[in-house]
Formats: structure tokens, sequence, C-alpha cells
């Protein structure tokens, strides 16, 4: 490959990233015209992605591939359950259901942090590094539009106390991803791997603009 490797899957990803952050969902929900309760949905569905993506991080952490992207300081699992408990009560846990969309997408990464520890890494970089780059403007709309305390319970999940600088953190990850131990063949389907993560996760906000159509 000509150009470093995290050039490489931030473009060759970037039709797909745009469709995501552009889906009818996002755009209705971070311009206000969605209530609480299509967040509280939505901060739902992240948890059963991140579940299958934390769940297997300590044992990929010893992985030549996968484990030097395995850091703490990213886990977003807790957060989303702070955010929960304050979103659908301390009983949240009981009424919470994933959507097929969801479950296909957080299958995918289970089945990548299980038998592919290449492939995981793809689904490691869309969602972190897009939470590190995009999750303040989230985080600034949902705390005007409801009214949550500031990087407080409803919107944990978008502040990462474990790191200082993200720009600085962003800067060494891409490093990791130029370093990575694998050929070109390998890093080509790590390339296309990524590309499917923004599809199936586009899926998850199709589903979620089905389940919360704006009135005409």
């Amino acid at each position: 490959m000509g150009s470093s490797f995290s050039t490489v899957i931030r473009t060759a990803s970037h039709e797909q990233h745009v469709q995501a952050e552009t889906s009818t969902f996002m755009s209705d929900l971070l311009g206000g015209r969605l209530g609480v309760d299509a967040y509280a949905r939505y901060t739902e569905q992240l948890w059963f992605v991140y579940e299958a993506l934390e769940s297997g991080a300590e044992r990929l952490a010893a992985d030549p591939v996968a484990g030097p992207f395995v850091q703490p300081e990213l886990f977003r699992l807790a957060a989303l359950e702070r955010d929960l408990a304050h979103l659908r009560g301390a009983d949240w846990r009981a009424g919470l259901t994933s959507l097929p969309a969801t479950r296909a997408y957080a299958d995918r990464v289970r089945e990548c942090a299980e038998q592919w520890p290449a492939g995981y890494i793809a689904h490691h970089y869309t969602r972190y590094l897009g939470d590190l780059s995009g999750g303040r403007v989230i985080r600034d709309r949902a705390e005007r539009t409801w009214g949550f305390e500031r990087k407080g319970d409803g919107v944990r999940f978008y502040v990462f106390e474990g790191i200082a600088n993200p720009a600085a953190f962003k800067r060494g990850y891409r490093e990791l991803l130029d370093a990575v131990r694998a050929d070109d063949l390998e890093k080509q389907r790590i390339v296309t791997e990524c590309r499917r993560a923004f599809t199936l996760n586009t899926a998850v906000f199709r589903a979620l603009g089905e389940e919360f159509p704006l009135s005409a």
C-alpha cells in the first residue's frame, strides 16, 4: 500500500461513514425532533454492541494483532450502564431488548473477537474513534435538548475521563493502525470489514428510524 494504513482505512470507508452520520434517525435525533425515549432506545442498542466489543477484550489483550488496541481508557460499557440507569431506571436490564439489526451487528463483532482478531480491529476502529471524534456533538445536543447535567448521567458514554487529550490519543491510535501486524492482503480484508461495520451500524439507525418515525 502506498499510503499509510490509517489513511487507507479512513478514505476507503468514507462513503459508509457519511451514510451513517447522515441517517434520517440521527439527523432527527440531533435536530431535536425526537424525544428522549428515542435517545434512550439508541443507548440501549449501543449497550449490545459494546458488550460484544468488550466482553472479549481481556482475552484479546494478549493477541499480537488486536492486543495493542485493547486500551481500558476506551471502554464504554460501564458508562453506558450508568446512562441506562438514569434513562430507564434502576431495573433497566429487565426491559433491555435489541433490534434484529443490532443483534446482527453485535453477533458480527463477537464473531470477529472470537475468530478473527484482525477483523475485530475494524470494529474497534469504527466504534471508538467515532466516539472520540463525534461524541462531543451528540453529548452537547443531548445536554441542551433533554437537560442532562453537563457530562453527567445520561451522557457519560460520550465522556472519556481517562483521555485528557483526544487529539493526541487519536494520533497514537493511527500510529497503531499503521504498525498493525498484517500483510497487505489481510489489511484489505480489514478495510472491507470496516465498511461492513459502518453498514451494520447504518442498519441499526434505519431500524430505529422505523421505530421512531416523525409524524407527517
